[in-house]
């Protein structure tokens, strides 16, 4: 409630008390920060390990392009054919900031497979396309990293 000062005491107020949207907006903002990491969701897949890797962060402005073991392609963790493939990375990177394409193959995916992928994106005019492997254990530190 807003308090008046000076004039007449009896007058009634016109300020606007926002202090209730205020306090929704921020149950709504808390509410949005601890369902969306649960709402992301990938590809199942076990990644290569390599000891030259680099920690990049999992970022919603990369467009990640899955190969999984038995064929299948993903492109940001939607299921896609070998004909659309292109028209779908193409679209993904209309809709994000960075043209990179990162590639995520599984370690027992047909290495044909992932060659075909990069040759194909490659003759589209792609060429920031980099490799996502899980680091090596016992190679600077445990756990999941983000090669290039």
């Amino acid at each position: 409630m807003g308090m008046q000062v000076g004039e007449k005491s009896g007058a009634m107020n016109a300020e606007i008390n926002i202090t209730p949207l205020a306090d929704v907006m921020l149950v709504l903002l808390i509410i949005v920060m601890l369902i969306a990491p649960m709402l992301q969701q990938g590809v199942d897949l076990i990644l290569p390990e390599a000891a030259n890797t680099a920690e990049k962060p999992d970022q919603d402005s990369d467009t990640v392009l899955a190969v999984t073991a038995d064929g299948r392609f993903y492109v940001d963790s939607v299921p896609t054919s070998e004909a659309n493939l292109l028209v779908d990375v193409q679209s993904a990177l209309d809709r994000k900031f960075e043209r990179v394409v990162l590639i995520k193959a599984d370690q027992d995916a047909p290495y044909g497979n992932v060659m075909t992928v990069l040759d194909r994106l490659q003759r589209a005019g792609i060429e920031d396309i980099g490799l996502i492997t899980e680091r090596k254990v016992g190679s600077g530190g445990v756990g999941a990293g983000g090669g290039l």
